[in-house]
């Protein structure tokens, strides 16, 4: 699954997933995230921070604190590199920090870190 309000960051990250073999679930903001993420029950979320609505701390925080998906893996993507922003990351639960621009090779990476390695 991939939680980000830019269309570009989302199709980019449907096309790099897809090239792949993977099946890609989008949504726009935290909210619309939370009402897929059932039906859907995603192996990987990767969720931007800035977005409006529900950020991306809190939607990984309300992800986390379901125990359905507490083991789900979620990679934060935020344009920006702070320390405060990895450690703020870490605090709601996320499991890896990605900085926009990514690569396909980040992204095709980070599945496999969570992904292959969980299975």
């Amino acid at each position: 699954m991939v939680i980000d309000d830019s269309n570009t960051i989302r199709r980019s990250a449907e096309i790099f997933l897809k090239q792949m073999g993977y099946t890609v679930i989008l949504a726009e903001d935290g909210f619309d995230a939370l009402a897929k993420i059932s039906d859907h029950q995603p192996n990987i979320v990767f969720c931007d921070i800035l977005m409006p609505r529900l950020d991306g701390y809190q939607t990984c925080a309300l992800i986390k604190k379901n125990p359905r998906f507490a083991d789900t893996p979620v990679v934060m993507l935020s344009s920006k590199d702070g320390l405060f922003d990895r450690a703020r990351g870490r605090m709601v639960g996320s499991d890896q920090y990605l900085t926009k621009p990514f690569t396909r090779e980040a992204l095709i990476k980070a599945v496999g870190d969570h992904v292959l390695a969980g299975s």
